[in-house]
């Protein structure tokens, strides 16, 4: 497993909680709006931080830190997620997961293991444009919908969220979106910003009134649609 970033304290990656976020190298999918770009293709060139490193920084800030969220990449990729996840709760920390939903049986397994609490699953498009948004001709949509169909139905904490990026969405994704996903208790419309750091820098974000409309949409069978993201 490569940890390869560390933001030590954050009030924005585990909504509610005053946590840490470790950044796991690695993904199957390659978005062309990915935040994360050089974690993607080139984990290799970024810092390769130990687990005993952050153990004992989190050990350090027990009663000060309430969480740790573990992002990416894809973090369910990553060879020794269990077993470094397990470490994180044995120092009393919650734990949530970032992930785009391909890996089903990993986020099923450490949720009945109880080694998270909560889950923040990407949806990336409708899916008929899962293909453009992921960067992959032919993704794998069964896992998708069944991750997305665990989270709908099952105990564990969860939120979904989408980066809403100008030259592939549509009013048709989210109008798709809100039948798919009907019931949903949380779901975040995350304006897009560019950067360096992006896999395909050059592409726009929507007005915050143009994600409201999105949100209109979505409120019509989600339960709470939040925006993020705007200045």
């Amino acid at each position: 497993m490569r940890i390869c970033g560390f933001n030590k304290t954050t009030l924005l990656d585990y909504p509610g909680k005053v946590a840490s976020t470790i950044f796991l190298g690695g993904c199957n999918f390659r978005c062309p709006f990915c935040q994360n770009g050089i974690l993607v293709v080139a984990p290799g060139e970024q810092p390769d931080y130990s687990q005993e490193e952050l153990l004992t920084f989190l050990k350090k800030r027990k009663g000060i830190l309430d969480g740790v969220c573990i992002s990416g990449g894809e973090p369910t990729l990553s060879d020794g997620l269990e077993e470094f996840l397990g470490k994180i709760k044995e120092l009393g920390y919650a734990v949530k997961l970032d992930t785009n939903g391909s890996r089903p049986k990993i986020v099923k397994h450490l949720a009945e293991a109880g080694l998270i609490d909560k889950v923040a699953m990407d949806i990336k498009a409708c899916p008929d444009n899962y293909g453009n948004l992921t960067g992959i001709e032919k993704p794998d949509m069964d896992s998708i919908f069944e991750t997305a169909d665990f989270l709908l139905h099952g105990n564990l904490d969860y939120e979904f969220r989408t980066t809403v990026v100008r030259e592939l969405h549509t009013q048709k994704d989210f109008e798709e979106i809100a039948g798919w996903l009907a019931g949903a208790k949380e779901y975040y419309l995350q304006a897009y910003k560019d950067s360096d750091g992006v896999l395909r820098p050059g592409y726009g974000s929507y007005t915050f009134e143009e994600l409201q409309n999105f949100q209109k949409i979505l409120q019509k069978t989600i339960l709470s649609v939040g925006i993020r993201g705007i200045d």
